[in-house]
């Protein structure tokens, strides 16, 4: 990918375009981002290069951290993350990775943990339609069978059960730029991201 950064979902709320339409927009603390390590085809087999995102005191850094970030002279940050960018070969430790990268009408794809909602059941987590509702149904939620009893003597992998729903890593494609405030480093993007509020996210050009 060409572009990438980090950045924190602040939440969502709503522009209007000067034809008056209404848009509902994600707003985004995209960067700056500090360039760590660089990872190099010859040493790690593949090229890219950790950024930090959000710093932090060094009181509060363990000393592996801190002895890592140290290395980049930029200060200690709270996450860290890879991002493969065409051009890591051609940054160095302590380069800054702003929001400055993208520009209105680009399209991003956007990483982030959904918001976790528990243990569900099997209508709620896939949309199943349940039982009859009536008066002496004794089926309403339940998953019903899961499978045939000899032939194949088992429940076959996949097989959409209750269970956790929800806290995955889910990436949504071909987001819209609406807006970008490069003096308080700020990105609306068009639509909803994962994830809930100060949630991280990893920004990235739009691979379709």
């Amino acid at each position: 990918m060409k572009k990438g950064i980090i950045g924190k979902k602040l939440g969502m709320t709503q522009i209007f375009t000067e034809d008056g339409t209404r848009l509902p927009v994600t707003v985004i603390l995209a960067g700056p981002c500090v360039v760590t390590q660089k990872k190099l085809q010859d040493t790690d087999g593949y090229s890219a290069v950790q950024v930090g995102f959000e710093s932090i005191t060094a009181a509060t850094a363990s000393k592996p951290l801190l002895g890592h970030c140290t290395k980049a002279g930029q200060g200690v940050f709270r996450y860290l993350k890879e991002l493969k960018l065409e051009n890591s070969s051609d940054l160095n430790l302590g380069d800054l990775l702003t929001v400055e990268q993208f520009a209105a009408g680009d399209f991003v794809d956007v990483t982030g943990t959904s918001i976790g909602k528990g243990f569900q059941g099997v209508i709620k987590r896939w949309n199943f339609k349940g039982g009859r509702a009536s008066h002496g149904s004794r089926f309403h939620r339940a998953p019903g069978s899961i499978g045939a009893s000899a032939t194949p003597s088992r429940v076959f992998k996949n097989k959409k059960m209750p269970g956790q729903m929800g806290n995955e890593r889910v990436t949504i494609q071909r987001l819209q730029v609406v807006r970008v405030d490069t003096a308080e480093n700020l990105m609306l993007i068009k639509g909803a991201i994962p994830g809930h509020k100060n949630n991280i996210v990893i920004i990235k050009q739009s691979i379709k």
